[in-house]
């Protein structure tokens, strides 16, 4: 069956019961017919062999026992053409017949060949025969002196310088072997020796069936022995054997070919001493009938087996999807959102029982991951709440702040103008703008703002400069927030504590592909300690800016987390000079930052 069949018999939408069910079923059905058919092939070869075998080893067997038998009649032959005194000169003498040397002489010689055909039942008769009309005998049937005008005389004559084997027409129970009789190189007779035909019956009577035939033919295509008919009747004609011994090129073959519509294994052999041509014809259809019985059994047996197997693949198929059905079931009720069904337990411990044990598991989450959408829910609706409130209070502040400035406007008291504005700059900054991002510029501006509200705290006043190198710095975008607590940090801490005022430097350059950004004061200084302090573990737990909520360690942080380690803050100080805060950060004056990732856009 060709895969694109299985797949098409196997539907996508079939239960994997009914998948194992089918597979099982052609694979066994495969299988089974396979090993059939083989073993079927298998057993008709291993017969054809085996008879091909047997009749070969039959017919060479055949073969030999009669090469025996005819060198044993040669060695008669020769004793009785060797033998001058008994044989030669009584052919040659003189008597006539009904004289008393006549029956002398016929007495000598019936002795003679009488012995030597005793214990020898495969021989009929011995005859000596002379050219002059001189007939002498022993065994039967009568022989006279008209055997000299016969064709096996002629024959015999013909073939007298070596075996001559000759089978006489119309006489089918003797095969005739002779020899001449020579003296003085002169042929003054034949010796005839008689072989029995039923030694040449029993020996050629080989037959594997009861319809097989066995022909063998002499050098003419004389028919020296032939079997009985088949008990039907199917023998092949005299000319169609004539002729398939004719079209077989190479004797000892063996070759199958339809004979009269019927097949047939022909199995030839030549024999080398007689020069006879033996086939051997065997019915296809009679030698594999058994083979025929035996595969309509392989079919039965077949079909049996074919039927347990599905019996048996439909309990093992329902056996093993029984638990895949169970966890159908379940995940079916979770489907139609049932998270508290009855479980039933699945105990084995192989993939299905760890799929239970993580569907299960799944379940399990789910419903806490449910329990806490929910709970996340109800927090979001109070932070809704909570988020509206927090709108509804900077609006009120902005008005407020807004109304403080109106009426300082009107009273004249420009430092409260300046301040309100400056606080309201301040905390729309902080507010109002949802950006991580801010230019430099806008930076700056913030940082402003703070420097006019920190001002009016002091007694002596503090300078503010600021330096730009280059004015296309000022649109370089930086984290928000970044200089303002560096600025408090040194007009509070730095500059504040002497009370008797100062500077504080803002410079702003380039250096190769970074942004430098240094806020120095000639406050107080720090010490190395100080500063370590105030940039390790340690500067997570100093005050904080009082307006942004951020210290100069978190400043760093920030710029750390978001560019990576070359970046971020460093301090620079000398105990009662000065001290330098400087940050780094990339030169990023287009709108492309997504270099930095996710986290910047």
């Amino acid at each position: 069956m060709k895969l694109s069949s299985l797949r098409r018999l196997i539907s996508p939408t079939m239960s994997i019961q009914g998948k194992i069910f089918i597979a099982f079923s052609l694979v066994t059905l495969l299988s089974i017919v396979t090993i059939t058919a083989i073993v079927y092939m298998n057993m008709r070869e291993t017969i054809k062999k085996n008879a091909v075998t047997s009749v070969t080893d039959s017919i060479r067997q055949a073969d030999e026992s009669l090469n025996i038998m005819l060198e044993e009649i040669d060695r008669l032959n020769t004793v009785v053409v060797t033998n001058k005194n008994t044989v030669i000169d009584t052919l040659l003498s003189p008597s006539e017949e009904i004289s008393y040397e006549w029956f002398q002489e016929q007495k000598r010689i019936d002795e003679f060949l009488s012995v030597l055909i005793d214990y020898k039942p495969y021989i009929s008769r011995i005859a000596v025969v002379g050219l002059n009309g001189k007939v002498f005998f022993s065994g039967g049937p009568w022989l006279d002196r008209t055997v000299l005008e016969t064709e096996m005389m002629d024959y015999m004559l013909r073939n007298g310088s070596q075996h001559a084997y000759f089978k006489p027409a119309g006489v089918m129970d003797v095969i005739t072997v002779g020899r001449e009789i020579r003296y003085n190189r002169e042929t003054v007779g034949v010796v005839m020796v008689d072989l029995s035909y039923d030694f040449i019956k029993k020996t050629y009577g080989v037959k594997p069936t009861a319809d097989s035939m066995m022909y063998v033919l002499d050098k003419q295509n004389g028919f020296v022995y032939q079997s009985e008919s088949a008990p039907d009747g199917s023998a092949p004609s005299v000319e169609t054997i004539v002729r398939m011994n004719e079209e077989i090129a190479r004797p000892g073959s063996v070759v199958e070919q339809e004979i009269d519509g019927r097949p047939y294994i022909v199995v030839s052999r030549k024999s080398m001493n007689t020069g006879w041509t033996t086939l051997a014809l065997i019915p296809l259809d009679s030698l594999l009938s058994e083979s025929t019985r035996i595969r309509n059994l392989l079919a039965e047996v077949s079909v049996i087996v074919f039927v347990v197997v599905l019996i048996g693949s439909h309990q093992v198929s329902s056996r093993i999807t029984i638990n895949i059905r169970r966890l159908k079931s379940m995940m079916m009720l979770v489907k139609d959102g049932n998270l508290t069904f009855p479980k039933t337990e699945i105990k084995t411990k192989d993939e299905i029982g760890h799929l239970y044990h993580v569907f299960i598991s799944m379940v399990e989450e789910l419903k806490r991951l449910l329990e806490g959408i929910r709970m996340s829910e109800k927090e979001k609706r109070e932070a809704e709440l909570t988020a509206l409130q927090a709108q509804i209070r900077p609006h009120f502040l902005y008005n407020s702040l807004n109304t403080i400035k109106y009426l300082a406007k009107l009273n004249n008291v420009p430092n409260i103008v300046e301040v309100s504005g400056s606080l309201i700059d301040l905390m729309r900054s902080v507010l109002g703008n949802s950006s991580e991002f801010l230019t430099v510029r806008e930076e700056l501006h913030y940082v402003y703002s703070y420097i006019s509200i920190e001002k009016y705290k002091h007694m002596e006043p503090i300078e503010v400069h600021t330096e730009i190198e280059d004015e296309a710095l000022l649109q370089c975008r930086v984290l928000k927030l970044m200089l303002q607590p560096l600025v408090e940090n040194a007009m509070i801490h730095g500059i504040g504590p002497s009370g008797q005022g100062g500077y504080v430097l803002i410079r702003v350059y380039g250096e190769r592909n970074d942004l430098m950004i240094e806020v120095t004061d000639n406050g107080k200084g720090m010490t190395p300690e100080q500063m370590d302090f105030l940039l390790g573990e340690a500067g997570k737990h100093e005050a904080p800016s009082r307006f942004s909520g951020m210290g100069v360690h978190s400043v760093h942080e920030r710029i750390v987390r978001m560019y990576g380690d070359p970046y971020g803050v460093k301090l620079y100080s000398e105990p009662g000079l000065f001290t330098k805060a400087e940050i780094r950060f990339p030169k990023l004056c287009g709108t492309d930052m997504s270099k930095f990732g996710k986290e910047v856009i």
